[in-house]
């Protein structure tokens, strides 16, 4: 037979332990912070990637230089316009200071990563292939060869 007990169910429940609240706040913690990605610029042109599809990915991202070209996003749109811009380094910068700044940047790379450093466009895909060009040739004077474009993978018919 059962036998109940009366004194236990007529007490309140006891507290609940909190000593394991330190352990579950600290592994959220550690959570959060290995997967939140720091955010490197602030996106000042409109930069929707064309597709492609013949595409690789960039393994070691300490070595690339990005420049990013669009049009104005729409709170700097009224100050300059509707022309593509370029944008280094949260700033916007013409085509005949690409090669100054792309040589601050190869200059605050480790040494060792100099060689190898990537000139990475991220051209809208909107933008005119004539301001491109004007970038690249403003990059082979300063003697950053290793250029790349920055797409998505994706039908080469989705850019039209």
């Amino acid at each position: 037979m059962i036998k109940f007990n009366k004194y236990r169910s007529s007490k309140s429940l006891p507290p609940v332990s909190t000593a394991s609240l330190p352990d579950i706040v600290f592994i959220l913690l550690f959570f959060f912070m290995t997967v939140t990605v720091m955010k490197n610029q602030n996106l000042l042109v409109e930069n929707t990637l064309p597709t492609a599809t013949e595409t690789e990915k960039l393994d070691k991202k300490d070595r690339v230089i990005e420049i990013y070209v669009g049009k104005p996003t729409s709170e700097a749109k009224t100050n300059l316009g509707d022309e593509p811009k370029i944008q280094m380094d949260n700033k916007f910068i013409t085509v005949d200071e690409v090669g100054d700044y792309a040589l601050q940047a190869l200059s605050s790379m480790p040494q060792h990563l100099r060689s190898v450093a990537t000139v990475s466009i991220k051209a809208d895909v909107g933008v005119k292939m004539g301001i491109i060009e004007d970038l690249k040739s403003q990059l082979r004077m300063v003697n950053l060869l290793k250029i790349n474009y920055t797409t998505y993978e994706g039908a080469v018919t989705d850019n039209l």
